[in-house]
């Protein structure tokens, strides 16, 4: 189970309505998103109802079903060009299991593709497996400071402090700190392929 940040109440309802919001665009029933995502009717239910906020992981395989980004889950859709964010006023989701923290950064414009993320991981802590993206879905790393291990579908790549990385992202995928010390990385998730 994760909990979005304490400080900000309004956000849980937030997810709760643009989860509702998406699955009703997209004419599925609760049982037809369960089954799109592989995520339970129980569960999606829950988080409509603001009972439960879901792991970075389930989020991941909402907005895969749904044909979102995380952050489009996240926050509702502006439409001003110059959209300006305060860090307080940012979606923040954390994982208890793990302490991974997820901040969004980026806007959500509609009819954009960009996903921009600045995430955390704790010491040793590993994300868990997010599921593959549609085809043209392409992520891009920047780590700020730590050590981690991204895992693409059979592949390894150890990336150190300022290492950057780009892949396409139609295998599973998941991030693990190697070092003794938290884990920053800048993570876009550009899907503007798919949208053309």
């Amino acid at each position: 189970m994760s909990t979005l940040d304490p400080s900000d109440s309004s956000q849980l309802s937030v997810l709760a309505e643009e989860i509702r919001h998406f699955r009703k665009k997209n004419n599925f029933s609760l049982e037809q998103l369960a089954e799109a995502s592989g995520v339970s009717r129980s569960m999606i239910s829950k988080i409509e109802r603001c009972e439960t906020v879901p792991s970075t992981v389930i989020l991941s395989k909402l907005a895969e079903a749904l044909g979102v980004t995380f952050s489009q889950l996240m926050a509702p859709a502006v439409e001003r060009e110059i959209v300006y964010i305060p860090a307080a006023r940012q979606p923040i989701l954390k994982d208890e299991e793990s302490g991974f923290l997820r901040r969004c950064i980026s806007p959500v414009l509609p009819g954009r593709g960009i996903d921009w993320a600045l995430n955390t991981l704790p010491p040793e802590a590993e994300t868990g497996t997010f599921v593959a993206h549609r085809r043209g879905v392409e992520e891009y790393i920047f780590v700020l400071r730590g050590r981690m291990r991204v895992s693409i579908g059979d592949q390894r790549v150890n990336l150190n402090q300022g290492d950057s990385l780009y892949f396409q992202a139609d295998a599973d995928h998941s991030f693990l700190n190697l070092g003794k010390t938290p884990c920053e990385y800048f993570l876009v998730i550009d899907t503007a392929k798919v949208r053309s």
